[in-house]
C-alpha cells in the first residue's frame, strides 16, 4: 500500500558496526536487512532518507576515551547521563559504511550525525546535549519540509536508542510519526516495554510492517 507523497521513511544505522560481528552488534539486527530493502524497494514511500553514525576517532562517547570506564558504563556528561560505547562507527570505516545489501540508490538523503567529536547523537533530528545546554539541529526536519513531508515512519538500529530519540524528535517537530516495531531490534530487549510506552506518551504511533502493506 503506497504512502501519500507526504509520507516519508526513515532508515536508521543500519551499519555494520551495529549487525551481528560488529564493534556495537544489537543482537538480530541482520533479520531487518531484508524486510527493510524490500519496504525500500515497494514503493510503498516516494521519499526515502537514511541515517549513519559517523563518529570522529576520539569522540566524546566512545570508553576508550574515559579510563577506566568500560564499554556501556554511565557517566555524567554536561549534567547528564551519558552511556559510553565500545569505539565504533568511526568515519571512513567499513564498520560506519550503510550495510551494503540494502538498496541505497532507492534513498534521497543521508544524513551523517555524530561528527562533533565532543557531543554524542542518537537522534536523526538533532544531537544530544552539548555543553551549552542546547541540542543542534542536523538539518533534517527542514530538509524533510522542503520535501512537503508531514509525516514519517521510522525502521532500523537500535529501538531504544537511535530509533526512540528520532521518533520523539519527529513527534516534537510536528511529523505525524510511527516506528515499525517489527523493523527495529533494542540493545536491551528489557527495555521494550519502556521505550513503547515513551513513544505512546509523546504520540509515536507504534505500528507492524504490516501495517503498510
Amino acid at each position: 500500500m503506497s504512502q501519500p507523497s507526504s509520507a516519508a521513511l526513515l532508515v536508521i544505522d543500519l551499519q555494520p558496526d551495529f549487525l551481528p560481528g560488529g564493534a556495537l552488534a544489537v543482537a538480530d539486527g541482520d533479520a531487518l536487512l531484508a524486510p527493510i530493502a524490500k519496504l525500500m524497494r515497494s514503493g510503498t514511500f516516494g521519499t526515502i532518507v537514511a541515517t549513519q553514525d559517523w563518529h570522529p576517532r576520539r569522540h566524546i562517547s566512545f570508553a576508550s576515551q574515559h579510563p577506566p570506564h568500560r564499554s556501556f558504563d554511565v557517566i555524567t556528561l554536561y549534567g547528564r547521563e551519558q552511556v559510553l560505547w565500545p569505539d565504533h562507527c568511526v568515519a571512513g570505516s567499513s564498520g560506519a559504511e550503510l550495510a551494503p545489501s540494502l538498496p541505497w540508490t532507492a534513498v534521497r538523503a543521508i544524513v551523517r550525525k555524530g561528527t562533533d567529536p565532543a557531543v554524542d547523537s542518537y537522534s536523526g533530528f538533532r544531537n544530544n546535549f552539548d555543553a551549552h545546554g542546547q541540542r543542534p539541529p542536523t538539518g533534517l526536519a527542514g530538509y524533510l519540509r522542503d520535501c512537503g513531508i508531514t509525516a514519517v515512519a521510522i525502521c532500523g538500529l537500535a529501538r531504544d536508542y537511535c530509533v526512540r530519540w528520532s521518533a520523539e524528535d519527529a513527534a516534537a517537530l510536528g511529523f505525524a510519526t510511527s516506528v515499525v516495531w517489527d523493523l527495529t531490534r533494542p540493545v536491551d530487549p528489557a527495555s521494550d516495554g519502556a521505550v513503547r510506552r515513551a513513544l505512546e506518551t509523546c504520540g509515536v504511533r507504534v505500528i507492524d510492517s504490516s501495517a503498510l502493506r
